[in-house]
């Protein structure tokens, strides 16, 4: 059951209007994201690329940037090892790009989520060796990679890890250790010593300041890279970072450079996917683009995406992109049946009960386990682990909620793993077939998720008047775009709507719009594209009335414009 509950964050509202030309009710919406004092105002409204953070500040930066010099200059090979998804890929592109526009002799290679599993492995260590290597670059994998990177170094080569993950640490008697890898370099915000003001950075922002350092430090022109600012906006996006401080700027600049991208890779697959590049969002990447990118590494190879990053012509850039188009449609076609699978045994089962819930499909492709966990979590808001059965034992993925630390709760239970890493809200694993049940008690056992953790929340800015709701409106709101985690699309509300008239649209008969009227009598159209069959019964059952969640839209048709309302949701 869904608990609504109204944000009262108090302030000066009409100052903050008057200072920054904007609307009472705009002030009110970015006061309710925790943007406070004129500096964040303004940083919000306006920041630039020219407000991003040195990366310098970085722990281990200056290091890095220092050996990589001395290796671009003296002709030394190195290799760039990514992750294989949409910010691993990003990541490896932005290093490939940094490093060769300054002269470096630089390779790739990318784990194959199957045969390699995630991160830095030896058999990619002994690809390396073989083809006389003598420089490893890591990029959004490599801070858990401790026995790797020594077998590494064992060989001779020089390693540098950039990362943005967690880093991995045992309890002890005298409290937390936290165990990096014994790297020449480690690149990672979220180091304990690591002073640098943001750590919410994804791993290609982390790569992208590697590169911008290296240029500066080489006497170049950081602005020759700046459209790489595209791929960070990718990478942010599709890792699902929050988008506030240095990746609200990263996603709002990126985006503009994508408009108008020179990238025919990523020009080939605006077009084949049917993205409106005038009205391309922060949504355009994490549902249309990203996905396709996201498809390569989840059932073919991640370096096919990356190869439509490299690629310079648009010939071979159409190719690629119809590949990753038509591989993302097969994704969604396995992963709509893994999800009935998955709900079968959460509706049929014991463990659909648990507060934490495991679900074991040991037929479901493997790469498909994280979102399917994805949607699992939103039908029923609980944590979520899905496992299937790998080349060797059983891997899996996990989405979290709000209340419920992933990454915290599975070291608690560590020995049952052979590999385990993630974050707060989304985790990797792999542990033997016979550990499943353990593992389901385990963390069932140590969980201490209340009734009311369990319940959604959905988060109200403001109750507004239908009568508020119009062109002028709609247009300021895209003052706060990128909306995604971190940074929501604002939530009004509005009590005892009374539904004046209905009807389904769609050839999929999944539109329901509505004409509604408030209760000063303002009459204005609606959408819904939720549970059709449910909203109309909830209507039916309460009179043609209902206490509904909204945003403000503006709906074109044959160039005409009028202002509707799209709900969210109701009750």
């Amino acid at each position: 059951m869904e608990k609504w509950f109204l944000t009262r964050k108090g302030a000066d509202f009409q100052k903050i209007s008057q200072t920054f030309h904007i609307s009472p009710i705009l002030a009110r919406l970015i006061r309710n994201r925790d943007i406070v004092g004129d500096a964040a105002v303004d940083m919000y409204l306006n920041g630039t690329a020219a407000d991003l953070y040195s990366g310098l500040l970085m722990k281990d930066m200056e290091t890095a940037v220092s050996i990589l010099r001395g290796k671009i200059r003296n002709e030394k090979h190195i290799r760039v090892i990514g992750d294989y998804d949409i910010d691993g890929i990003n990541a490896t592109y932005i290093l490939i790009e940094g490093i060769r526009g300054l002269g470096g002799v630089v390779s790739s290679d990318i784990p194959d989520r199957m045969k390699d599993g995630y991160g830095l492995n030896k058999s990619l260590i002994d690809r390396a060796f073989a083809d006389d290597v003598d420089t490893i670059v890591t990029c959004d994998n490599g801070i858990a990679a401790k026995d790797e990177i020594a077998y590494a170094k064992h060989l001779g080569m020089t390693v540098i890890v950039t990362d943005h993950h967690e880093v991995p640490y045992e309890e002890t008697e005298e409290g937390v250790r936290f165990i990096l890898p014994p790297a020449d370099a480690v690149v990672d915000p979220k180091r304990e010593d690591c002073t640098y003001p943001f750590s919410g950075l994804c791993g290609a922002a982390v790569a992208y300041k590697l590169a911008e350092a290296l240029y500066n430090a080489e006497g170049k022109d950081s602005g020759d890279i700046d459209y790489l600012l595209e791929n960070v906006a990718i990478a942010t996006v599709g890792d699902v970072m929050e988008l506030v401080g240095e990746n609200r700027i990263f996603v709002k600049q990126g985006l503009e450079r994508l408009k108008k991208t020179k990238s025919p890779g990523l020009k080939a697959l605006i077009e084949c996917t049917g993205v409106n590049t005038e009205h391309l969002s922060a949504y355009h990447i994490g549902f249309v683009l990203g996905p396709c990118l996201n498809a390569s590494g989840r059932l073919d190879t991640a370096k096919r995406a990356l190869k439509l990053l490299c690629t310079r012509t648009q010939r071979e850039a159409d190719v690629l992109a119809g590949d990753l188009k038509a591989l993302n449609d097969n994704r969604k076609d396995m992963t709509a049946a893994a999800v009935e699978q998955a709900i079968e045994q959460v509706e049929n089962s014991s463990a659909g009960g648990d507060r934490v819930l495991v679900i074991y499909l040991p037929k479901c492709h493997e790469s498909l386990a994280g979102i399917v966990a994805g949607r699992i979590r939103e039908k029923y808001y609980k944590p979520v682990f899905v496992l299937t059965d790998a080349e060797e034992g059983v891997k899996g993925s996990g989405r979290s909620i709000e209340a419920y630390h992933m990454y915290e709760e599975m070291n608690k239970c560590k020995e049952l793993f052979t590999k385990f890493g993630g974050h707060k809200l989304a985790a990797g694993l792999s542990l033997p077939a016979e550990n499943v049940e353990a593992f389901r008690a385990r963390m069932n056992e140590n969980c201490t998720l209340s009734e009311d953790d369990l319940s959604e929340k959905v988060s109200i800015d403001m109750q507004l008047p239908l009568a508020y709701v119009n062109e002028s409106l709609v247009n300021e709101l895209t003052c706060l775009e990128p909306f995604g985690k971190g940074n929501p699309k604002p939530v009004f509300a509005e009590k005892n709507v009374k539904i004046l008239h209905m009807r389904i649209l769609g050839k999929n008969k999944n539109v329901l719009k509505l004409q509604v009227s408030d209760m000063q009598g303002t009459v204005m159209e609606a959408m819904y594209f939720g549970d059709i069959e449910a909203c109309m019964e909830t209507i039916s059952r309460n009179d043609g009335r209902m206490n509904i969640t909204y945003y403000p839209d503006i709906n074109e048709y044959m160039g005409r414009k009028t202002t509707q309302i799209i709900i969210q949701n109701y009750q």
